[in-house]
């Protein structure tokens, strides 16, 4: 009797949950995570990931994984921090215009846009890298002329008939050294101007933002899905029109409707005869304002007295619907949800997992050397150094002296020996070579039939090194195994956050995911 009574419970307790408009799905550290966010999320990763889509059940320990970041986050007091709210007040200040406007001119609006950014070839979101030297404010003007002048000569390294490594001018010369994803709205716009309009594998010339200057190159871009999917996004774009403006007047007359707003005219009247009154002016939502309130608003807008009216009964009815955002529209308080979660996450995963390993070079030499089978290449490299010289007897000798040092002292000896008062007699490219890296090492040490360019005032050409099919050192790969180990720290880190967490989940209510 008592199992049966159990199973009853049980049958009805999944019943209930599955008829409810929004069960819990799952419990997080005693925080209930209703169907509708999940299903946003989970869409939404979807959309970003159309060739190969995570069945749902998938996709429960990634969206766990995340929230267990974001609560660790919180309990550090991440969010309570004034740089963390001054982002998230301006990111609901541009959010909130999008849904202050007419739904038909919206519509209509972002249809225009959309159209636009695919006739440019706009993309969704692109992965960079960037050689970065960040500006301050108080920076003299000499040492931002020095920055600029640096930057010119990197780009006409990177762009040079035997160009430089555009990764080895990140490590030593950048801010910033790791790639990154970027979508709309998450950069200053000089940024996003530059790195949306360039196609994959290209570099930008030198350009500044408001944080310095950059080098940018794209090493690849998500394409724009279909309006419906983006949609939401490029309302977001939309918050930086001036047409938005005219958008939110046509919402007005709607909301004066849906709010209940009721004039009071005699009192209007004193108001534009006398330039005041103490009298109630007009009700909303149930709350009345009055000439008080007016007179409080008028001081911070000098205008006419009718236009300063206008003015007032516009921001109020603004004010209320703004407050009402979150209950009103689903989707509003999702994207602000979002939106702050994935600052959260970004700040959080730094501390924890990626700000550290680009300098920790004894844990990445250590992780190296307990991966190293990892890292053999399919294919020979070429390590070793391609050296341009003036003659002949230059390039002999040279050739002679290093293959008697190890190649970490090769550049300061080809610097000492063959630097004179007219310049350098040698010039030497050093590192690891792939076919297709160095048109000279694909012809010399490959023995391929390519056409050399010419190098000015060097006109001969000689290589020193050895093939080897794998790598010595971690910097050799060190974009690959930087990666690798900080995907390395972050699942150690996930680890011990599943260790201490309390995840509770209703398979019943996953099962009817995009299902109901």
């Amino acid at each position: 009797m008592k199992i049966t009574l159990l199973l009853l419970i049980t049958c009805f307790s999944n019943l209930f949950a599955s008829a409810q408009p929004d069960p819990v799905l799952m419990r997080i550290n005693g925080k209930d995570i209703l169907r509708s966010e999940f299903e946003y999320s989970y869409n939404k990763s979807r959309s970003l990931s159309a060739l190969s889509p995570q069945p749902s059940t998938e996709y429960v320990d990634s969206f766990v994984n995340a929230k267990l970041k974001v609560d660790q986050a919180q309990k550090m007091g991440i969010d309570t921090t004034d740089a963390f709210r001054q982002k998230l007040a301006g990111y609901r200040a541009k959010l909130v215009r999008t849904y202050l406007t007419d739904t038909k001119e919206e519509e209509q609006t972002a249809r225009r846009l959309y159209d636009e950014m695919k006739t440019n070839g706009r993309a969704e979101q692109v992965q960079l890298m960037h050689i970065f030297k960040y500006l301050p404010q108080t920076l003299t003007p000499s040492r931002i002329r020095e920055a600029d002048l640096l930057m010119d000569s990197l780009y006409k390294a990177l762009t040079a008939p035997v160009p430089v490594r555009f990764s080895d001018c990140v490590a030593k010369y950048s801010d910033d050294k790791k790639p990154f994803w970027v979508g709309w709205l998450e950069t200053p716009e000089e940024f996003e101007k530059v790195a949306f309009s360039l196609p994959k594998g290209s570099i930008s010339q030198p350009f500044y933002t408001p944080q310095g200057i950059h080098i940018v190159k794209v090493l690849d871009r998500k394409e724009m899905p279909s309006f419906t999917e983006m949609r939401s996004d490029i309302e977001h774009r939309l918050a930086y029109r001036q047409e938005r403006d005219k958008e939110v007047q046509a919402l007005i007359s709607k909301l004066k409707s849906t709010y209940n707003y009721t004039p009071v005219n005699a009192a209007i009247e004193e108001l534009f005869s006398k330039g005041e009154t103490t009298q109630p002016l007009f009700a909303l939502n149930g709350k009345t304002f009055t000439g008080s309130d007016f007179k409080h608003f008028a001081i911070s807008y000098p205008r006419a007295i009718q236009k300063q009216f206008n003015a007032f009964v516009l921001k109020t009815i603004l004010d209320c619907e703004n407050d009402q955002l979150e209950q009103k529209y689903p989707t509003f308080n999702l994207l602000m949800q979002e939106y702050k979660e994935r600052l959260l996450l970004s700040e959080i995963r730094n501390r924890e997992a990626w700000n550290q390993a680009p300098t920790d070079e004894v844990a990445l030499a250590a992780y190296f050397k307990a991966h190293q089978s990892h890292y053999h290449w399919d294919t020979p490299r070429y390590k070793g150094a391609v050296l341009h010289c003036i003659d002949k007897r230059s390039a002999k000798y040279v050739r002679k002296r290093l293959k008697k040092l190890p190649q970490n002292k090769w550049a300061e000896c080809v610097e000492q020996t063959f630097r004179t008062s007219s310049g350098m007699n040698v010039r030497m490219e050093q590192g690891v070579f792939a076919l297709g890296d160095n048109p000279f090492v694909d012809k010399l040490v490959f023995k391929k039939s390519v056409n050399l360019p010419s190098v000015e005032s060097y006109p001969f050409t000689v290589v020193v090194g050895q093939k080897q099919k794998g790598p010595d050192s971690y910097r050799e790969v060190y974009e690959q195994l930087l990666a690798d180990y900080q995907n390395f720290c972050e699942n150690l880190w996930i680890k011990r956050l599943r260790a201490s967490a309390k995840v509770e989940i209703n398979q019943e209510v996953l099962k009817t995911v995009n299902n109901h």
